[in-house]
Formats: structure tokens, C-alpha cells, sequence
């Protein structure tokens, strides 16, 4: 069974409100686009570094969540490391769903 995050992640997903892949998710971090950063457990440490060094450069906080195939699951497509929320509602509420 899907949990909240999931299902809220799907839904962003269908609105239009996500970037996934590594250079995609880069480029919303540096355009300040981006309000909420999703990182897979299971990402290599060299893509942990770069995505939340650069996340901190530019104050978006980053949620470690289950692996990439659950990540990928969540929003409908084949496995992702790394997902950016770009609309500030659904990061906000994604935050305080992974955060408790």
C-alpha cells in the first residue's frame, strides 16, 4: 500500500509540479525554483553530495526517502534518485509528512 507521502507525491506528479533526474533536479535548485528536494536512501554518495551541497548553497531543504524504485513508483515512472517539488504547497505538505 501506497503511503501519504506517495500518494501526495503522485498527485503533485499529475499537476505538473515535479522535476525528476539529477541535472534536472541541479538546474531548479540553481533557478530557486525548487521548494523541497527528494533524495532516494539508495542514491551514490557522490549524487547525495552534489544534490545537498547544492540544495544548502541555496537554503531548499532535502528529505531522504526509501530507495529509487519506490521513488520512481510513487510518481509513476522507472526508478529516480532525486525529485524536486517546485510548487511551495505540495513541498510544504510533503515536509510535514516526512518530517514527523
Amino acid at each position: 500500500m501506497r503511503g501519504k507521502w506517495e500518494s501526495l507525491l503522485g498527485l503533485a506528479q499529475r499537476a505538473g509540479k515535479l522535476v525528476s533526474g539529477e541535472e534536472l533536479v541541479v538546474k531548479e535548485i540553481r533557478r530557486k525554483h525548487a521548494s523541497l528536494v527528494l533524495l532516494a536512501d539508495d542514491a551514490s554518495d557522490n549524487t547525495k553530495k552534489k544534490i545537498t551541497d547544492k540544495a544548502a548553497t541555496y537554503g531548499i531543504p532535502v528529505c531522504i526517502v526509501a530507495g529509487r524504485y519506490e521513488l520512481g513508483h510513487a510518481i509513476g515512472k522507472a526508478q529516480r534518485v532525486t525529485i524536486a517539488v517546485t510548487d511551495e504547497g505540495f513541498a510544504k505538505k510533503l515536509f510535514a509528512i516526512l518530517d514527523q
